[in-house]
């Protein structure tokens, strides 16, 4: 099981996530989407496409664009699709 988790609250929890380039990318079945707020931050790799930004918000804190998605990824990315991953100190840990 895979957990994902800013100042100890699980934001998601896994055992089907997709590692790419050290990322865990998380099903959005297996996020908690109620800690998440859109950024509009929007990010560009070459390889896999446009990534657009969530903010976390736990307990009154929030940790902006700590969390990634690539909605329409290009198809070397295609397996990222509708997943989530995490950085800026949020904590990804292999139980």
């Amino acid at each position: 099981m895979i957990t994902a988790s800013w100042n100890d609250k699980v934001i998601a929890k896994s055992d089907n996530t997709v590692l790419v380039e050290g990322n865990h990318y998380f099903p959005f079945a297996d996020v908690n989407f109620d800690m998440l707020s859109h950024s509009k931050t929007e990010t560009s790799c070459h390889w896999k496409g446009t990534a657009s930004y969530f903010n976390i918000e736990v307990d009154g804190q929030s940790n902006i664009d700590a969390a990634f998605t690539y909605k329409t990824p290009k198809d070397e990315a295609s397996n990222i699709l509708d997943h989530v991953a995490f950085w800026r100190g949020v904590q990804v840990k292999v139980d």
